[in-house]
């Protein structure tokens, strides 16, 4: 309860804040690396994507301003395994089993010029991040699952619907016009809650037709991204007249 109402509070404080001064829309896009660290180890990277939506404040005295942002990820991991098919010809095969996990993304922070030109500016962030997970694939393996008879394979029951973390980086914007901006921006948003998280328990397996009983340790799975973006930026300027 209390998590909510700070949340709350920091959501209108920034509101009032970008509102009651000029201020900057965006939109970007681009590549996402997601991975995912299941105890000590770290899974394949997935390949994937991403979009958003920001709003921050603009200053005439300083560099400094918040910002809000709202974006849809796709975050996970992959498992590639190499297959030989025909030793003789070195034929390899390599089978990518991916996990994918939907997420829509609040992110609440401040923003900082720290090198500005007429020609481009340079700039660092930082923000509080909330996930929703929307959608997964992990019924992609279910029959897997089945036939091993134990959750060899991640799957939805498991998986936490809200999650949290951080976002950090920096980019660069480059003006078009006094009022248009290009953006590339390079990011990266560690979880510090588990997106999923599996109980221990004890299960029976099949290994070639044989029943074999097994006890299988707690799961964690926890997200990190690397986001590389482009896009635009549209300042609204604020002039007050006396």
């Amino acid at each position: 309860m209390k998590k909510n109402v700070l949340l709350f509070m920091i959501m209108v404080f920034l509101s009032g804040s970008l509102m009651a001064q000029s201020r900057a829309y965006g939109v970007k896009g681009g590549l996402t690396i997601g991975t995912q660290k299941e105890g000590n180890f770290e899974q394949d990277a997935l390949f994937s994507y991403h979009g958003a939506l920001s709003m921050e404040s603009v200053s005439d005295v300083n560099s400094f301003g918040l910002f809000a942002q709202i974006g849809y990820h796709v975050k996970g991991s992959a498992w590639r395994n190499i297959q030989f098919s025909n030793f003789t010809n070195n034929n390899v095969t390599v089978v990518t089993r991916r996990f994918k996990y939907e997420n829509v993304s609040l992110v609440l922070g401040f923003k900082n010029n720290f090198k500005e030109s007429d020609n481009f500016s340079l700039y660092y962030l930082f923000g509080i991040r909330g996930d929703y997970t929307v959608g997964t694939n992990l019924d992609e393996y279910e029959e897997q699952n089945t036939f091993f008879g134990a959750p060899i394979y991640p799957f939805d029951e498991a998986v936490r619907k809200f999650n949290y973390g951080a976002t950090l980086g920096g980019g660069l914007q480059f003006p078009f016009t006094d009022y248009v901006s290009g953006i590339v921006e390079v990011t990266i948003s560690p979880d510090f809650s588990d997106q999923y998280r599996q109980g221990a328990f004890n299960g029976t397996i099949y290994q070639n037709g044989t029943p074999v009983n097994r006890s299988f340790a707690e799961r964690k799975i926890r997200n990190l991204v690397f986001e590389v973006s482009v896009g635009f930026r549209f300042l609204h300027k604020i002039e007050y007249v006396d």
